[in-house]
């Protein structure tokens, strides 16, 4: 399922414009990361989505579907969401808190009960694990069950509100990790918010970066934007200008001298000229050397 913002603007009570003419599609089956910093409005469009907020003017469409027109409890029981520190009901089991949204929808509670167990499966986690509560679980644990949880209902879209910023790095590697398995099995339509921009372009298929007032700065394939920063304030924020992402020879092209080069990511960020098979420099976050390419 698509869903396109049309010129949306997002104006609160005290006139804060949060966001402000915002337009954007984001395909069907890819993953779209919203990056920023902190008050650019990528919370607020995200909440948008499922009504959580309502934009003061502009469209927001689901496969053409205006999402105005939808009751807001409906479509939020066919979206799922997950949050930062996994939002799981304290007082309730694991299985149940996963059985939530289908229990809601109808379904038989012998059913969502299964349907559970096969989504602690799905996302990583033992199955013994299910009659626990969350206070006994750890961290990285926790946000797998709010995975589940997320997915419990079958939905084409999954909203993610910066998921993995509460739990240490190794676990959120590992979170991050299992994201990309999951998408790569289920194929839906996820909306990532973040302010990290490794892990926006770790996960995206597509990365939007905004400025203040949901202004999109770039947008694009993570290795579109590392070759070629559209502005100085998204050089600035990806780290390029300071030489954060070290870009290191891995082939060199098939006619001439020039060497391509990847960044930390993996990702190609364009070529340079290495006349003689030497390279000329290398960026890193430290000095400029001298190579054999």
């Amino acid at each position: 399922m698509s869903i396109e913002f049309r010129s949306v603007t997002k104006r609160f009570a005290d006139e804060t414009v949060a966001v402000d003419d915002f337009s954007l599609l984001i395909p069907s089956r890819k993953t779209t990361v919203l990056v920023g910093s902190s008050g650019c409005g990528k919370t607020t469009l995200l909440r948008m989505i499922n009504r959580m907020v309502d934009p003061s003017s502009g469209v927001i469409t689901i496969d053409d579907e205006d999402i105005a027109t939808v009751e807001p409890v409906a479509l939020r029981r066919r979206i799922g969401y997950v949050m930062q520190n996994s939002g799981l009901l304290p007082h309730r089991k694991v299985v149940d808190n996963v059985a939530t949204v289908p229990l809601l929808n109808g379904v038989p509670k012998a059913e969502a009960r299964e349907r559970a167990l096969e989504l602690l499966d799905t996302v990583g986690l033992d199955r013994a694990l299910a009659d626990r509560y969350p206070s006994q679980l750890s961290g990285g644990q926790q946000q797998r069950v709010g995975v589940a949880r997320g997915l419990a209902a079958d939905p084409n879209i999954l909203l993610m509100d910066e998921p993995f910023g509460a739990v240490d790095p190794i676990v959120r590697s590992e979170l991050q990790h299992e994201l990309i398995r999951l998408q790569r099995e289920l194929g839906k339509t996820v909306v990532f918010v973040t302010h990290d921009i490794d892990e926006a372009f770790l996960l995206g298929d597509q990365v939007v970066i905004l400025e203040k007032g949901a202004k999109i700065a770039q947008q694009g394939h993570p290795r579109e934007i590392l070759a070629n920063p559209a502005t100085e304030f998204v050089a600035s924020f990806i780290g390029a200008d300071r030489g954060k992402r070290r870009l290191a020879p891995v082939a060199a092209a098939a006619t001439g001298d020039d060497v391509l080069l990847v960044d930390g990511t993996g990702y190609a960020a364009g070529v340079i000229s290495a006349p003689g098979g030497k390279l000329a420099y290398s960026i890193s976050d430290k000095t400029d050397q001298a190579g054999d390419a």
